[in-house]
């Protein structure tokens, strides 16, 4: 038996648990995935030591961690992949030996996700809502995946700044830019990736403006709580190709449970499984 679990804000939507379980169950293997909710649990971010150290004194293997805990686990932690160091963001966290192994499955997961369903869409020019921990692993992929303008947006302007100069580091022959409106983000470019809370169950809405859709734009969501965001429902009645955040929910959790349990995930058995229990 493994436990694991997720740490995070507004989670009880989550289909990280049935995800996980089944694919051990699969593997024959028994999973308990545990969901940490600082809604339910009364407590803000500062409580993510606390939280971390009942994970570990628990027995867990491991937790996920997600908004708005990505960043601010960094430094609670005693090692960090290559590719978490890279994009500054952790959203899976492995106990081994008394120590805490940061991972960053999220960018992997998105650029899976796209290549099955945008893979054939212009994406030189890219905007981006979002330079969270979320949009640090969009923003990564994005880049890895062949774009060569990327132009960001977030409500906190320095945290977009900070973004362009980490992402520019280590994409050196890319423009990379933080943009104060939406709109000028939008304009030029693309393709739209949508990486912040809004749409969520929790944080109704859409980031980006239907008078802004065009559609020659394709729109790719992260989030998957509800599946069928206002922004998807937007950019589709205008004609824009979408993405939903399903497939990046499902590959990074793939990952993520190859780190937890040493063994191979199957990928698309997981995604079936999602899109059976996604409208649950």
């Amino acid at each position: 038996m493994i436990d694991v679990g997720l740490i995070g804000k507004g989670i009880q939507r989550s289909k990280s648990p049935a995800l996980h379980e089944a694919e051990a169950a699969a593997q024959g293997l028994g999973c308990r995935y545990e969901l940490i909710d600082l809604d339910v649990r009364g407590v803000g971010i500062e409580a993510l030591p606390d939280l971390l150290l009942e994970a570990e004194r628990r027995g867990f293997a491991g937790v996920n961690v997600t908004y708005p805990c990505k960043q601010a686990v960094i430094p609670l932690l005693h090692e960090l992949s290559d590719e978490a160091r890279a994009i500054g963001a952790v959203n899976t966290v492995s106990f081994r030996d008394g120590r805490r192994i940061g991972y960053n499955t999220d960018a992997w997961g998105f650029a899976e996700s796209f290549r099955r369903g945008l893979g054939d869409v212009p994406r030189e020019h890219v905007a981006q809502i979002g330079a969270g921990g979320a949009g640090a692993a969009t923003g990564y992929a994005m880049l890895g995946l062949g774009a060569r303008r990327l132009a960001l947006f977030d409500v906190d302007f320095d945290r977009a700044e900070s973004l362009v100069r980490s992402l520019s580091e280590h994409f050196p022959a890319c423009e990379v830019r933080a943009v104060a409106e939406i709109a000028d983000a939008v304009r030029s470019a693309q393709g739209v990736i949508h990486a912040t809370p809004t749409g969520m169950a929790s944080h109704r809405g859409s980031a980006v403006a239907a008078n802004l859709l065009r559609p020659d734009l394709w729109v790719a969501d992260i989030v998957y709580f509800p599946l069928e965001t206002e922004l998807l429902t937007l950019a589709r009645a205008v004609g824009c190709k979408t993405l939903d955040g399903g497939g990046m929910a499902v590959f990074q959790a793939a990952k993520a449970f190859e780190i937890f349990t040493g063994l191979t995930a199957d990928g698309e058995r997981m995604r079936q499984h999602f899109m059976r229990i996604a409208g649950n």
